[in-house]
């Protein structure tokens, strides 16, 4: 990896970090464009609640998106960037389940229990190759997300 010497880190620990950062890519993305098809569709009662927390959270999950790829542009990969990758490598999977509100949010409580295991292994592979970048950006985010999943779960009353 062209950069990992600039960072200080080893080339194939680069590697290794940049294929499973690129596989938590495409499920960022497909969760992504799963929460946008909700805020486009819901309907019911809990419009007024869900069309915004679903925007809110896509906002958010287009940000990360970014950061991933910069991150993998860091460890000096490519990101990947065709929709046919990311579903290929995405264990998140498209949902036709866009309009029926608890539907929708059972589909992203799954979908962040899946991101979050995902950087949890991201975690492991980043605290022993020594690259606090990655392990602190993967940390930040599922503390972020622990919570996004909680109050999720509260809305279903659970």
């Amino acid at each position: 990896m062209k950069n990992s010497h600039l960072i200080g880190l080893n080339a194939e620990d680069c590697k290794n970090i940049a294929q499973k950062l690129n596989v938590l890519l495409s499920n960022y993305s497909v969760f992504y464009q799963n929460t946008r098809g909700a805020h486009w569709n819901i309907k019911g009662d809990l419009f007024f609640t869900l069309h915004p927390k679903f925007e809110e959270l896509y906002n958010n999950l287009v940000l990360k998106i970014d950061e991933i790829a910069e991150r993998i542009l860091t460890l000096g990969a490519q990101p990947e960037h065709n929709y046919s990758f990311y579903i290929q490598n995405s264990e998140i999977k498209e949902s036709n389940e866009v309009s029926n509100p608890v539907k929708c949010v059972e589909n992203i409580l799954d979908s962040f229990r899946i991101i979050i295991a995902l950087q949890r292994d991201l975690l492991e592979l980043t605290d022993k190759a020594g690259d606090e970048g990655t392990n602190s950006l993967m940390s930040d985010y599922i503390t972020e997300q622990e919570k996004e999943i909680w109050m999720y779960n509260s809305f279903l009353g659970k």
